[in-house]
């Protein structure tokens, strides 16, 4: 999953995507609001964070743009301004939370959760399961049958990404999209090795990660 940061503070903007990313998230960091419009109109992202004070445009300037042209990616807006008033403009801007700073990590994340779920519409938001695979998306807990694995954090997202995709065919490219920034070379090898990782924890009994040649990689239920 691809999350936006927008903030110009760039220690908190490196501190959140140090903690997105072990948490399993691919980020994609700017500190500009232009340039996070841009981002937000020009890439799929499952959620954003928007600072509100920025350089360039506003925070819900930038959601009111958004939202006026069907962009409907949910919004996390982090801020100083904590009173009543200015949570409630936040809000009515088309920001779906509001947070304020100094913030808990744990707290953003459980938030930045809840929002990909309720965005999802999913009938069970905080589990997945792929034959006698499941897994805790607010634990992290992964099981094969009765058997518990312990997953790396990009393991961990490849493997939820291939449950939701579960049957279809997904590329490399789509793979590196949605689990590494955009930068990354498509002709790396990077994917084939988080497969063959993933692969050696999940397939030892069974094959569960097919190969299509010169295509992709599929996930059939077993």
């Amino acid at each position: 999953m691809r999350i936006l940061v927008v903030e110009d503070d760039k220690k908190i903007a490196s501190f959140l995507e140090k903690g997105l990313k072990q948490s399993g998230f691919a980020v994609d960091v700017c500190h500009d609001g232009e340039d996070g419009l841009d981002m937000a109109r020009g890439f799929s992202y499952d959620a954003a964070v928007f600072d509100r004070m920025l350089p360039g445009m506003d925070g819900l300037e930038m959601i009111r743009l958004l939202r006026q042209e069907g962009v409907h990616i949910p919004v996390l807006v982090l801020s100083a301004k904590a009173s009543v008033d200015d949570r409630i403009e936040g809000l009515q801007a088309g920001g779906d939370d509001y947070l304020t700073k100094p913030f808990s990590f744990t707290e953003l994340l459980a938030r930045i959760q809840a929002l990909i779920r309720r965005s999802s519409q999913s009938a069970e938001p905080t589990r997945l399961d792929a034959g006698d695979l499941r897994m805790d998306l607010l634990t992290r807990d992964v099981f094969k049958g009765e058997e518990k694995i312990e997953l790396q954090p990009k393991e961990f997202a490849l493997l939820e990404y291939l449950i939701r995709q579960q049957g279809r065919v997904v590329t490399k490219t789509m793979i590196l999209e949605h689990i590494w920034n955009y930068h990354f070379d498509p002709q790396t090898n990077v994917v084939d090795v988080l497969v063959s990782r993933l692969r050696n924890k999940v397939d030892q009994e069974k094959e569960r990660i097919h190969t299509i040649r010169g295509v992709g990689y599929v996930l059939k239920a077993r």
